[in-house]
């Protein structure tokens, strides 16, 4: 098995704690509030796994150039905005289906790959990226009454168009993060990874704390007021990038994030074992599409 593998299943399932903390934060504070979480309090962490394969594995630091701060800095725009998106989605619809439109993400990063970088992706690929993404649309309409007027009536609601911003920009920083994760050319995947955490989450906390300060400076008592939980977040969603940052420095962005959607189906599974949330037909359809996309890439990727 390659190694991307494993790494990607693991953020993934990290990911999806990192998001149900977000939502129990959402109640606490505005979403502002619980989308720096994320980014402030994993700071500590990043520059732990930095200092860590420094210290402890030998490896040596490598030296960031143009290039690399460029395109990390078009991936941490990107991500902020995208983050702000999908936890504004929690307003709006129940934690599993909220996230759903979001999940057009690899399509969008095959897309940006092979404009920005050049990347081409096989058939089998674009294949098992269609089928997962139509289970991801069949679970956000699994709540309505089917019919094709309203599959194609779901792409214009409200919801469903700041599912699909939210990821076009989680596409674009997809990209841009293995964009600037290569271009610093070593030592290993793992250090060209941790440090491009770090100066993305340096990045995103500065200007996340320069924007409370201006124009909600309560936010930052809210935010103290929840520091526990907010620091939970802040470790699982720092690491969870971590390995995101190290499976799209070793696969393309698109791929990885096609194998990523199994976070849908960690969601599902805590909805039904932790919050007894029941699901439809539908729903289940959708989970196995998603899985079925999921074979067909590792089989066929």
């Amino acid at each position: 098995m390659e190694l991307w593998i494993p790494i990607t299943i693991a953020a993934a399932f990290l990911q999806n704690l990192r998001s149900v903390g977000q939502k129990h934060l959402k109640s606490v504070m505005g979403t502002t509030g619980a989308t720096f979480v994320r980014f402030g309090f994993g700071l500590p962490v990043a520059a732990l796994f930095v200092l860590g394969l420094n210290r402890l594995a030998g490896y040596p630091f490598p030296h960031p150039g143009p290039v690399f701060l460029g395109w990390m800095a078009l991936g941490a725009f990107s991500q902020i905005g995208a983050t702000f998106l999908l936890i504004h989605l929690f307003s709006f619809r129940n934690f599993a289906v909220g996230t759903a439109y979001s999940r057009t993400e690899p399509v969008q990063a095959a897309l940006f790959g092979l404009i920005f970088l050049g990347e081409t992706v096989t058939l089998g690929v674009i294949g098992s990226i269609a089928v997962s993404v139509l289970g991801v649309m069949l679970i956000s309409i699994a709540r309505t009454t089917m019919s094709w007027k309203n599959i194609f009536a779901s792409l214009a609601q409200r919801t469903a168009l700041i599912g699909l911003a939210s990821g076009t920009l989680f596409g674009v920083a997809a990209v841009a993060y293995r964009a600037a994760s290569t271009s610093l050319g070593g030592p290993n995947f793992m250090m060209q990874a941790a440090v491009t955490l770090l100066f993305t989450i340096f990045l995103q906390t500065v200007l996340m704390l320069v924007w409370m300060v201006l124009r909600d400076p309560a936010e930052l008592g809210r935010i103290g007021r929840a520091w526990k939980p907010s620091l939970f977040v802040g470790v699982v969603g720092a690491t969870a990038s971590f390995g995101w940052f190290m499976a799209m420095t070793l696969q393309q962005a698109a791929i990885v994030k096609a194998l990523a959607q199994i976070e849908l189906i960690f969601t599902f599974a805590s909805s039904v074992f932790f919050f007894k949330e029941h699901i439809n037909r539908t729903e289940i359809a959708g989970c196995a599409l998603i899985v079925a996309g999921i074979l067909l890439l590792l089989l066929l990727g």
